[in-house]
């Protein structure tokens, strides 16, 4: 075979697949880092403003490290899955492992370069890194520990955003968080149950369903009840959002029995109008109420 014909046959990697590596569609998620600012007022100030961009942005940073990591742990076992060996770029032979291996280490260079801007914020993603890696690799079997690995990814992202713009996080605020990320890691857990078996994580044999339901049902009452809380002791101005908060939690527990959502609550938030239009209006209100601090 000529040298062409063996460069010809090598596999390799799609530009538009490097972009899905890092699943950009995730990354509403770190929204939640912008938490802080809104709650504390401090969007009105330009430099609090582009301290948040930076600290979200530093969070998609982070993330996508996660993400790439796990997609390069997890390639053969996604190679054989009936849908992830089409829709992942490494399982797919999209993206080859040697460019996956660049990427990650370019990302991790961008991460350490943060360090000049924020050396707390980057100390904050390390840690978020490095519970990742622990999830992926050992965690993740633990059951119990790994929806609160999940949720704990949340409470990291909130705690980044108070940290970058240099102001107290309210114990309110975290509690709410931590319940709301654990409503939806148990809401993930149930679907992935109840759609795919227990042979879809090594974990899913230790639940059932009734015990994930019992699980959301509590989280999504402490997060409403926390949340209340908050509202009243910190920010009373903010009562008018309850109702919003109360809809969104409703309308979401109605993707996941109806229409078997549960799985992807990014997938939900970006298929569902309603819902996208809730935590829209909720974010709206909230920033139009608190507009001066």
């Amino acid at each position: 075979m000529a040298p062409e014909e063996v460069v010809s046959a090598m596999p390799r990697t799609q530009p538009m697949a490097m972009i899905r590596l890092l699943r950009p569609k995730q990354w509403i998620k770190n929204l939640f880092v912008l938490a802080p600012l809104i709650f504390s007022g401090l969007f009105t100030r330009q430099h609090a403003m582009l301290l948040a961009l930076f600290g979200t942005f530093m969070f998609c940073v982070a993330s996508s490290i996660v993400y790439v990591f796990n997609d390069l742990s997890d390639r053969h076992i996604d190679a054989l899955h009936p849908i992830k060996r089409l829709t992942r770029p490494l399982a797919s032979g999209a993206v080859t492992v040697p460019a996956a291996r660049a990427l990650l280490a370019l990302l991790g260079v961008v991460l350490l370069l943060g360090s000049w801007v924020s050396p707390m914020l980057v100390g904050v993603l390390l840690v978020y890194v490095l519970l990742n890696v622990l999830y992926s690799v050992w965690l993740k079997r633990m059951p119990v520990v790994d929806i609160f690995c999940v949720a704990a990814g949340f409470v990291l992202r909130v705690y980044a955003g108070a940290v970058v713009i240099d102001v107290p996080l309210s114990s309110w605020m975290l509690i709410t968080t931590l319940s709301i990320a654990l409503y939806l890691a148990a809401i993930k857990r149930r679907d992935e149950l109840e759609v795919q078996g227990d042979g879809a994580r090594a974990v899913l044999g230790q639940y059932t369903i009734p015990l994930l339901e019992r699980f959301a049902l509590m989280s999504s009452v402490c997060a409403m009840v926390f949340y209340s809380m908050f509202v009243v002791t910190t920010r009373p101005v903010l009562a008018f959002t309850i109702p919003f908060v109360l809809f969104g939690i409703f309308r979401y527990w109605f993707l996941v029995d109806r229409h078997g959502r549960g799985e992807s609550p990014t997938d939900a938030l970006w298929s569902d109008r309603p819902l996208a239009i809730t935590v829209v209006l909720w974010g709206i209100l909230c920033a139009f109420l608190l507009r001066h601090p």
